[in-house]
């Protein structure tokens, strides 16, 4: 059985170089789709359902990151099994540290043949596995939804793995980022962040802060009663907090976690959250749904 892939990289040259290689190191693996951007990587996913993504993290409008957190919601599971993910990166010390942490593969820039073919041994392996057997539907769903959850939590590690990789240095140093020999950055207390109207500058404790949301060029901080403005990416914002008191719940959202007081799921299956002190109901990224599963 033939297995396919799709490559999102934005430079052409590069994403030829990367199946040239693929086809040395993987003759029967075929290459679908090749796009040079995040909107059209999740859409062109979703249409050939590849077993195996290849995206660059950097890419133009939505980055592999974003494409990835999106494609994680918008993938029908009922027709395929997650695909394979894995992350092309420009070689440096923060990316290769921030992979390697996880114990996570990935594909580094210009590809290297011989370390491309260790990834494709990898990728094979884990293919098989999640290829599902012919068995009954009853005695099949047990064991798609848990090969579900397998992939969702590669994919988690993964993603936290790039975005340390993107962010830099400080992401890397970062509570649970690395062995705790490394140092590490203490988590903020406060939270310089302005006005609506932009006139004025808030000392903000963290300890109101409700949630964060992503929004265009800023990110709106949210607390029972105000809301603020900053201009620090979440992805650059994330590593100065404390990560037992803040959850991502969507690539968009993280939301303070003792805030939380209840979870609701729609008739699509998905999960919104509410939290104390406001009205607005947040929606739960699929990657992030097991942190609400009861105990």
């Amino acid at each position: 059985m033939t297995t396919t892939a799709l490559i999102a990289e934005d430079e052409p040259l590069l994403a030829q170089a990367l199946r040239a290689e693929l086809a040395a190191a993987w003759p029967e693996l075929d290459v679908v789709a090749i796009v040079g951007d995040g909107r059209s990587a999740v859409k062109e996913a979703v249409r050939l359902l590849p077993q195996i993504l290849f995206f660059d993290i950097r890419m133009p409008g939505l980055d592999g990151l974003g494409a990835a957190a999106e494609l994680a919601d918008s993938w029908p599971t009922d027709e395929a099994p997650m695909p394979q993910l894995v992350f092309v990166t420009a070689y440096d010390e923060y990316a290769t540290r921030a992979f390697e942490a996880q114990a996570i593969d990935y594909v580094l820039k210009p590809v290297q043949g011989d370390r491309l073919r260790k990834t494709v041994a990898r990728l094979k392996q884990a293919v098989a596995v999640s290829t599902p057997a012919q068995s009954p539907a009853e005695s099949a769903a047990p064991q798609q939804a848990a090969a579900l959850e397998q992939t969702l939590a590669q994919w988690r590690q993964l993603l936290a793995a790039a975005g340390a990789s993107a962010a830099g240095p400080a992401a890397l140093l970062s509570p649970g980022a690395l062995p705790s020999t490394q140092t590490t950055v203490a988590p903020l207390k406060f939270i310089a962040a302005s006005d609506a109207g932009g006139a004025t500058v808030r000392i903000v404790p963290m300890d109101e802060v409700l949630y964060f949301e992503a929004a265009d060029k800023y990110v709106r901080v949210l607390t029972a009663t105000h809301e603020y403005l900053i201009r620090t990416p979440l992805k650059q914002l994330m590593p100065q907090l404390d990560a037992n008191v803040f959850w991502q719940v969507h690539r968009a959202v993280v939301v303070r976690s003792d805030a939380v007081d209840s979870v609701h799921r729609d008739e699509a299956g998905k999960l919104h959250l509410a939290l104390r002190g406001r009205p607005e109901h947040i929606p739960v990224s699929r990657l992030y749904a097991h942190l609400f599963r009861a105990m």
